[in-house]
């Protein structure tokens, strides 16, 4: 391989300020939409009694989750040191710290009192996973952030490895403590379940990588950089890797609830839509199965398909929008499913959504909130490439690989 240089983009051109302007604007209506729902109260929003992680959650668990997996090209260039992703692991890290950022924005916004942040921040009941993911989230910024020094001081260059290996293990601990906020969850039959935390780690490799290919060809692209089809199809065979592991535990995990008789009322609900499911039951096969996965996967691996980048960006993006709809499912469905106060006794039953499953409807304030999340990773992105030089010069094939024979 060539010796790659990292140069920042100009950031002058029309395209560049509209595509901040465009970013900007949804930020603006994110915190439009924060003043609407805080001055008023959150009865304007479509959570309740029953569901009060809403659409907001949504958005922001699925960024946390794939900021852990945006890491993944730089944990593979460092950790298994593979030389044909080194290039590329200043521009992973950065969005993966820029991903976490959006996430943890919506849900400091989404508080109902942003000021009892601090108290979060300064007591830690360690009997609690929120607490515990308190810890994750700030060690993830030092940990990633120390990393990416590493890459771009050539005098810590000799620490990168080691920096790179900590910041690896971190992510899976953290991803894992995401997932275990579900896991630990026992009152709710779709939540109960020690599998989520893994389900939550290979969930993250197929997010992240997704973000990180649309990111890493939209840079090239509108830069006018060259990036060979090397590259891109390492990625492209990696994201079928991730998206056929991602299938796959979701399906032993709903085989694992079918199992057991305490989830069977749940798994109908969820995989046939009964008892109310019917919105969440079409939530799961088209948007998570069908759009998230098995479209995905025809587009990856369809041999005619191979070295089609609009193929893969449309890959990339379905991935992403059967992330929302899995964190959808899981975050909105698991509430919606009615608690099981008592289960295997007979109880007497009320008027208050007992045995009902919940109705709801999210908002547009609630929607333009998870998307100023999303749009401020991006604009943290956009001003880091142009500010400091996380994209290499150029990534063509005659550069990232060594046995490339020009035609």
């Amino acid at each position: 391989m060539k010796k790659i240089h990292l140069q920042e983009i100009d950031g002058n051109s029309a395209g560049y300020v509209g595509l901040l302007a465009l970013l900007g604007a949804f930020v603006l209506g994110a915190l439009g939409s924060t003043y609407y729902m805080e001055h008023n109260g959150h009865w304007v929003t479509g959570m309740n009694n029953q569901i009060v992680w809403g659409m907001p959650h949504v958005f922001a668990v699925f960024l946390i989750v794939a900021a852990s997996g945006a890491l993944n090209v730089a944990s593979i260039s460092s950790v298994f040191n593979k030389k044909i992703y080194k290039p590329l692991a200043p521009l992973s890290a950065l969005l993966s710290l820029a991903l976490l950022a959006g996430g943890l924005m919506i849900l400091v916004l989404d508080l109902g009192r942003p000021d009892r942040l601090l108290v979060a921040m300064t007591y830690y009941n360690f009997k609690s996973i929120f607490a515990w993911n308190m810890i994750l989230y700030n060690g993830f910024f030092l940990f990633v952030g120390i990393y990416l020094w590493t890459m771009l001081d050539r005098t810590l260059k000799q620490y990168t490895r080691f920096a790179g290996f900590t910041a690896f293990i971190w992510r899976l601990i953290l991803t894992t403590g995401t997932g275990s906020i579900f896991g630990f969850l026992v009152a709710r039959s779709g939540y109960d379940m020690a599998m989520m935390a893994p389900m939550f780690v290979i969930m993250s490799f197929s997010f992240g990588l997704a973000i990180f290919i649309l990111v890493l060809m939209a840079s090239y692209n509108w830069t006018d950089r060259p990036l060979g089809d090397v590259v891109v199809n390492r990625l492209r065979k990696l994201l079928g890797v991730f998206i056929a592991a991602v299938l796959y535990f979701v399906i032993v995990y709903h085989l694992t609830n079918l199992y057991a008789t305490e989830h069977h009322g749940y798994e109908a609900f969820i995989l046939l839509g009964e008892n109310g499911g019917d919105s969440y039951s079409k939530m799961f096969w088209i948007g998570q199965i069908l759009l998230g996965s098995l479209v995905p996967l025809a587009l990856v691996y369809a041999p005619a398909l191979q070295n089609s980048r609009k193929t893969l960006a449309v890959a990339s993006i379905l991935v992403i929008l059967g992330g929302l709809a899995t964190m959808y499912t899981i975050i909105i469905g698991g509430q919606a499913y009615p608690m099981e106060m008592f289960p295997g006794m007979e109880v007497l039953e009320t008027t208050f959504y007992d045995g009902q499953a919940t109705v709801y409807n999210p908002t547009l304030a609630e929607t333009l909130l998870g998307l100023g999340g999303m749009a401020v990773a991006m604009i943290i992105v956009a001003v880091g490439i142009k500010v400091l030089g996380f994209l290499p010069q150029r990534l063509d094939d005659a550069s990232i690989d060594p046995h490339h024979k020009a035609d």
